[in-house]
């Protein structure tokens, strides 16, 4: 597992968070809801992007986590991550193509 801070400045912009996550052929998992935007960041052309919908509420994040571990869990391949946009909400995973 990589952290993106152990490479890029914590300020970076989005450019450089998800190229820098592509180096790395890493799944990008975000709390920045401005990667669930398909138009700007089009699934298919990354190993994956996880984003976490807390919608300015951040005391749901411990629901969210949980509901993405227990996903990890049950899905541990993640060759299927590849190309799709998981949208973590507290009550399910919304997955775009």
């Amino acid at each position: 597992m990589f952290r993106l801070i152990d490479y890029i400045p914590k300020d970076s912009p989005d450019t450089a968070v998800i190229s820098k996550a592509q180096e790395l052929d890493a799944i990008l998992i975000s709390l920045n809801g401005d990667f669930a935007d398909i138009v700007a960041y089009p699934p298919a052309e990354y190993k994956g992007i996880i984003a976490l919908q807390v919608r300015d509420h951040p005391e749901i994040i411990p629901q969210l986590m949980k509901r993405l571990k227990d996903y990890l869990s049950a899905q541990p391949d993640m060759s299927q991550y590849k190309g799709k946009l998981f949208l973590v909400e507290v009550y399910r995973i919304r997955v775009w193509e």
